[in-house]
């Protein structure tokens, strides 16, 4: 049961990898006049429905490259052409601007998160988000812990940093599962291939098959901020795309998803 589980962990890396040089080749493709996006995994159900309604205005056709923030960052260090990048996190965006590769004064904080376990509906599991609770010791049975690979995607390191904060990262670290991306993390828990899994709200919400179990305290971890910037050799119609998220009717759509305008 264990290999099949690390077998289905490192084959969602592969998959994200195809889903990624797809997307790479359809951006090269792009009709003239596109936008390209390239946007944190964890906003593909809101970005998707922000690039419906932007053309529906009569903005130009959107297309999205959507991937942990760590691979986006990275293909447009490589030279992938994008008009467009929104990040899970500070550290990404900074990467990407250290190689002046966005317009600085485009960039600005586009939306927060927050971060919580997660479990399959109906397990039962209390958790305590305090350093008097020993997850490992309290919680024997669960083995299997989802979670964005700590080592480059912006969610797993808001959850080490959490882990670490509450002093539970030593004795859980050998139980986590690292996956491609958050996304990958809360499809484990879905299909019971995890125990538990730590994501976002906002992942958290738009599945009816996982439950929350707790949120982390917001000071066990960095805040969540997504930057949003125009990437050097970007459209000037990003910089319209950028004031359109911005708009009250976009607010909504945000809120409704569970993030922090």
């Amino acid at each position: 049961m264990r290999l099949q589980i690390v077998a289905l962990a490192m084959s969602l890396p592969g998959i994200a990898a195809c889903d990624r040089e797809t997307a790479s080749r359809s951006a090269e493709s792009r009709p003239h006049g596109a936008l390209v996006v390239f946007a944190a995994a964890s906003t593909t159900d809101v970005m998707s429905e922000a690039g419906r309604r932007f053309e529906a205005t009569g903005g130009p056709k959107v297309k999205f490259n959507l991937d942990a923030s760590s691979n986006l960052a990275k293909q447009i260090k490589a030279g992938a052409p994008a008009d467009l990048f929104l990040s899970a996190d500070e550290k990404w965006m900074d990467d990407v601007a250290a190689s002046g590769l966005i317009r600085a004064a485009t960039r600005e904080d586009l939306l927060g998160n927050r971060l919580v376990l997660v479990a399959p509906v109906g397990r039962t599991l209390e958790v305590k988000m305090t350093r008097d609770f020993d997850f490992a010791a309290r919680l024997p049975r669960f083995q299997r812990i989802a979670v964005g690979d700590p080592s480059h995607v912006p969610a797993g390191r808001y959850a080490r940093g959490a882990l670490e904060t509450l002093g539970w990262w030593e004795s859980l670290e050998g139980r986590l599962l690292p996956t491609q991306d958050v996304r990958a993390a809360l499809r484990l828990v879905e299909i019971d291939e995890a125990d538990a899994g730590i994501v976002y709200a906002t992942d958290a919400k738009r599945s009816d098959k996982v439950a929350v179990v707790a949120e982390f305290p917001p000071e066990s971890h960095e805040a969540i901020h997504y930057p949003v910037a125009v990437c050097k050799n970007g459209s000037p119609r990003a910089a319209e795309f950028i004031r359109f998220l911005r708009t009250p009717e976009m607010k909504e759509v945000f809120e409704q998803a569970g993030f922090v305008v």
